[in-house]
């Protein structure tokens, strides 16, 4: 089943929604899935599929990439945070900060969850996701290196791209996962490159904070970030799912 947020401007109404072939029936919460009614989705704006309280983001959680970056693999996940204001929908600007002169892209494989949870056994996280979307874990590299921590870097208005949509019905163990820039694949991986598997990090970051319906988990990106430019246009293509699709400026 795939599952996202929509919103009609002529009637003014935000909602969720199933997607079927062109149609969505929307259903009254992304859990929930009563229809209700049915629209066109040519006519419908492409929201954010859910809209998360908080972003958990992973990081160095792939072998190649901690070898690109010289850096040891990690005993434990990386964890760090991204404000719900990074939030950034499908055919979103990615908005270039002023004071930085280095922003990259990061392909990730995002994990929604469905129900909030902790203390979390990794057996049991089927349970609380909902399900998975593409992921850009967008970066101001160069105020990354001067800070010395990760806030400044990631936290940017219109940083935290994903979407368009979330896929319930998804094996993540072994999707082959790119960054598209301007018609070239400049990432190219496979999740199955993973330090930490997905039940792992649902679990291990349940330990640390509550996890709550429709948050979002950015699982870590492969080998091969590089900068954008404005005017690029840049896509997450991951097998399975929609192609997330956004423009620099």
């Amino acid at each position: 089943m795939k599952t996202g947020r929509f919103y009609d401007r002529e009637k003014k109404i935000e909602f969720f929604g199933i997607i079927e072939g062109e149609k969505v029936r929307q259903i009254a919460d992304f859990d929930k899935p009563d229809i209700t009614e049915e629209w066109e989705l040519a006519k419908l704006e492409v929201l954010t599929p859910v809209m998360p309280k908080k972003i958990i983001a992973v990081g160095l959680n792939y072998k190649r990439h901690a070898e690109e970056m010289k850096l040891p693999i990690p005993d434990e996940p990386v964890l760090f945070l991204k404000p719900h204001t990074a939030a950034l929908p499908h055919k979103g600007v990615i908005r270039y900060p002023e004071m930085s002169s280095r922003v990259d892209y990061e392909a990730e494989l995002g994990i929604v969850i469905a129900k909030g949870g902790r203390n979390i056994p990794e057996a049991e996280t089927d349970k609380y996701i909902l399900g998975f979307t593409a992921f850009n874990d967008v970066t101001a590299r160069d105020l990354q290196k001067i800070d010395g921590q990760w806030a400044r870097a990631k936290g940017f208005d219109t940083f935290a791209p994903f979407g368009p949509y979330v896929e319930t019905d998804l094996d993540p163990s072994d999707l082959p996962l790119a960054a598209v820039l301007n018609g070239r694949t400049i990432q190219s991986s496979r999740t199955s490159d993973m330090i930490f598997s997905v039940p792992f990090l649902v679990s291990f970051i349940s330990r640390v904070m509550t996890l709550e319906p429709g948050d979002v988990i950015a699982t870590g990106t492969p080998e091969g970030i590089g900068p954008m430019e404005r005017g690029d246009e840049i896509i997450i293509r991951i097998e399975g799912l929609t192609d997330l699709v956004n423009i620099i400026r």
